[in-house]
């Protein structure tokens, strides 16, 4: 049951649908915590540490950010408890991704280096992808925009390379925020449109809202028609409240 709820929560997070996410997640909190699970299931990760990551995501989109980051530091102490070494580069991973969510520099260098290390000495092939991709964006947050430009590429290059879409709307995002940073603001609205584009695609549209946002930050910068980038903040304010 605790793999079923993890099975419906994460498609549902990736869709936009951060209400029934948390619910199929809660409930399989609920499960675990009642003390009938016996024994784990043997899969990629363990289960309950899955549902505990998307409640916390699910919980932060609905601006209950203590309680967010109480249930992600669980699922970190839970995988480290079931000694289950993929589910806590996971959990890593997904703390990093909270503190980009917050603007938080110093916490997205400091899990992402975390990340890689981790996926370095166990071969996490995927979390090392991410995690460079986000330290990246904390270097060029604080002023590194070449060498951080450089990481997020190498990172989105090893994320695409086993034909991973699912995070490609917001590792374009925040490639598109770092050229942004570096003045490269006509790559920037390229990328947006990209990460766009397969947003739509794929149906993956948790970082839609954002997206819109951020073209209407670049569409600004490049002094387009002031109606452009107005109807580009309207749709993120119109999609963020869908």
């Amino acid at each position: 049951m605790i793999g079923a709820c993890t099975a419906l929560a994460v498609p549902m997070y990736f869709m936009g649908d951060f209400e029934s996410a948390r619910q199929h997640a809660m409930r399989g909190v609920r499960i675990w915590r009642s003390g009938s699970v016996q024994s784990t299931v043997e899969g990629i990760d363990a289960p309950i540490v899955t549902c505990l990551l998307y409640a916390g995501l699910a919980k932060w989109h609905s601006e209950e950010i203590a309680s967010s980051h109480a249930t992600m530091k669980e699922a970190i102490s839970l995988a480290k408890e079931l000694n289950d070494t993929h589910a806590l580069a996971n959990a890593v991973v997904d703390s990093t991704q909270l503190a980009y969510y917050e603007r938080n520099v110093s916490a997205v260098e400091r899990l992402a280096s975390e990340v890689i290390e981790l996926a370095t000495r166990h071969n996490f092939a995927l979390w090392l992808a991410i995690g460079s991709i986000l330290r990246g964006w904390a270097r060029s947050a604080s002023g590194d925009t070449a060498e951080g430009i450089s990481w997020i590429e190498d990172g989105i290059r090893e994320y695409r390379a086993p034909g991973s879409m699912l995070g490609m709307p917001i590792w374009l995002a925040v490639k598109a925020e770092a050229l942004y940073l570096a003045d490269r603001i006509d790559e920037a609205l390229d990328a947006t449109k990209e990460a766009e584009a397969l947003a739509e695609r794929f149906e993956v549209r948790w970082w839609c809202a954002e997206l819109h946002r951020l073209r209407g930050v670049f569409l600004a910068a490049l002094g387009a028609d002031e109606a452009q980038s107005e109807a580009s903040f309207r749709a993120a304010s119109r999609i963020a409240k869908e």
